[in-house]
Order: structure tokens, then C-alpha cells, then sequence
């Protein structure tokens, strides 16, 4: 099944504690998690090494259930439901509007 979200969409947060909240996909995990900028924050203490000598506190984003998000629509800056166009050779992901959000897979010719 093609991906109904990818790296790099804009999504918004449709449950939870971070309800509401917008963000950058960073990366999907096993195509049932997502880790999105600024979103679900938590501090994770780490040791002192070559990398970080002071030690302390950072802050780090988790991950959160794919079926918690939704791809924000380009025009209306809301969430969207998506289906899968057949366009010019390939399949399109679109807005049930007819918004385009991006190109899911092109055809081999």
C-alpha cells in the first residue's frame, strides 16, 4: 500500500496531548510511526562523552502513531483525508478536495 504519509509533509496532530499542533515530518518508522519537529517533546538526559562534555538535558521529539496525524491540505491549511489519482503515469496522492499534496510513485515504463 502506498504511503499516505511521506518525509517532509507538513501534518497536523488530530488526538492526543499534542492536539492541534503542526510539523515537518522527520522521518516515518516501519510505516506505522511518525517523528514530527516540535512535536511531542521530552527530555532524555545524557552523559558527558567527546560529543557533548557537559552532559545535561536535551530535548528530543517521539514519536507518535501514524493514525494520530494528518496531512495538512496546501490551500486550506487543515487536515485532509487522502486518496490515490491515477495521473500521467502515475499514482498522485490528492486531497479528497482534488488538492494535490504530491507525487506517491511513478509508473515503470
Amino acid at each position: 500500500m502506498a504511503a499516505r504519509i511521506k518525509k517532509g509533509d507538513r501534518v497536523v496532530v488530530i488526538s492526543g496531548t499534542n492536539k492541534d499542533r503542526k510539523g515537518d515530518v522527520l522521518s516515518v518508522i516501519n510505516s506505522e510511526k511518525v517523528i514530527i519537529e516540535g512535536v511531542n517533546l521530552a527530555k532524555k538526559h545524557v552523559r558527558p562523552s567527546q560529543k557533548n562534555p557537559q552532559g545535561g538535558q536535551i530535548t528530543v521529539e517521539q514519536p507518535i502513531h501514524i493514525s494520530n496525524v494528518m496531512p495538512v491540505n496546501p490551500t486550506t491549511e487543515k487536515g485532509a483525508r487522502v486518496k490515490f489519482v491515477e495521473k500521467e503515469g502515475g499514482k498522485k496522492r490528492v486531497a479528497l478536495d482534488g488538492t494535490e499534496l504530491g507525487v506517491a510513485r511513478k509508473r515503470k515504463a
